[in-house]
């Protein structure tokens, strides 16, 4: 096992005269990502998640479109999105600070079998990903400054796993789809086309001959069906891809190349709407 210091590495990162994230990737947690950041002016544009985000506000507000649902949380309240699910967010008030972990599907099942000794039969979801739950919030903070802090494995993991199985315990569900159940809606199809072809340069013409309606009609039914038009999505899906190519280790103007970016600033320009930090910063860690 590497030393406390390479499983813990993080970066803090000043994003303007008074905000500040800290984002690392935690090898404690399987290369888990986690962010604990103060945002006063900053606004999430709509965007989605390949894992869970799991989180709460320590202090202010925050102001969230979660599945069509729009609601300011504050202290006490807990965040459980699903991968998939669209959601922004903007300071309420004078700003917030919040905490965030970002377990894949794969390592919240592991924590689920480890806890309760039983295999995992279907996804992992939550039931609500907005909700009042002060003593699991407050449980969650405590468990993720101990991430932060330059504690040992064992203590680290026990917090962080011991809340996320609290968690599940009490606002999660396993879901189990039979395959081929239903049949894939016009919106589902253009969505489908669109991550199959998302370094191309699809136009609208293309969704509605795939999904078989008007151009108009689609983009409504995909807003109604996702809570995002077909171009955010189609950028959104960009912006997911990169981060998988930062990771790897790719420079910023390449992965703005290749991921469809009109150049470097458009690029960042999106990354930090949808994560907060800059292509660089995410890279750096």
């Amino acid at each position: 096992m590497h030393n406390v210091s390479q499983e813990h590495a993080m970066e803090e990162m000043p994003l303007s005269a008074a905000e500040r994230a800290r984002f690392w990737r935690d090898a404690r947690f399987s290369g888990m990502e986690c962010l604990s950041a103060t945002f006063l002016t900053h606004e999430y544009a709509p965007h989605t998640h390949d894992t869970f985000s799991i989180g709460a506000i320590e202090n202010g507000s925050q102001i969230s479109t979660i599945g069509g649902r729009r609601e300011e949380t504050g202290p006490g309240h807990l965040y459980l999105i699903d991968p998939g699910a669209v959601h922004d967010g903007a300071p309420g008030g004078e700003g917030y600070r919040y905490r965030m972990v970002y377990p894949d599907a794969a390592l919240l099942a592991e924590v689920l079998e480890d806890v309760t000794g039983r295999h995992a039969k279907g996804t992992p979801s939550f039931r609500a990903s907005m909700l009042a739950d002060p003593d699991l919030a407050s449980a969650f903070h405590v468990a993720h400054r101990r991430m932060e802090e330059p504690a040992g494995a064992l203590e680290a993991q026990e917090g962080m796993f011991r809340v996320m199985a609290a968690l599940f315990a009490r606002h999660g569900r396993m879901i189990v789809t039979p395959l081929g159940s239903r049949e894939p809606t016009a919106a589902a199809r253009a969505r489908d086309y669109l991550a199959a072809h998302w370094d191309e340069d699809v136009g609208l013409e293309d969704l509605a001959r795939v999904s078989g309606v008007s151009r108009a009609h689609l983009i409504r039914a995909f807003r109604r069906e996702f809570h995002i038009t077909p171009h955010a999505f189609l950028t959104d899906l960009r912006i997911r891809r990169a981060r998988q190519f930062l990771r790897d280790g790719a420079a910023p103007a390449e992965v703005a190349a290749d991921c469809g970016f009109a150049d470097q600033a458009h690029f960042t320009r999106h990354f930090k709407a949808r994560t907060g930090i800059t292509p660089g910063q995410f890279r750096a860690r």
